[in-house]
């Protein structure tokens, strides 16, 4: 079983920053994708921002230029810094793995952390 353990996340006024952080362990070969998604209330979840173990990224059009992820592959972690945050960006933020289902696998199965509350007021 693998887990992820988010932390980071508040409140935090139009303009400022915050940074997520997550936390892989368990039974892990190794993890491929790494990333953020986003549900705001009565809307589904989004991605915002994933890194490949090969440090790609990718992200969603309107966080570009705002937010920033990194990971650390030796630590299984990913993390999100946010900055100019926005009232539109208030969300439960998730963190999601793509875990081989076995060792040296392509398969993968979606992990997903429990969410953390950011709120960015006007």
């Amino acid at each position: 079983q693998v887990q992820l353990v988010e932390s980071g996340g508040g409140l935090v006024q139009a303009g400022g920053s915050l940074r997520l952080s997550c936390a892989a362990s368990g039974n892990i070969f190794s993890i491929q994708d790494m990333g953020w998604y986003r549900q705001a209330p009565g809307k589904q979840r989004e991605l915002v921002a994933v890194a490949t173990s090969g440090g790609h990224t990718n992200y969603q059009d309107s966080v570009k230029g705002r937010f920033t992820i990194s990971r650390d592959n030796a630590k299984n972690a990913v993390a999100l810094q946010m900055n100019s945050l926005k009232p539109d960006d208030t969300a439960v933020y998730y963190c999601n793995a793509a875990v081989p289902i076995v060792r040296g696998s392509s398969i993968t199965y979606s992990v997903w952390g429990q969410g953390t509350q950011v709120t960015v007021s006007s």
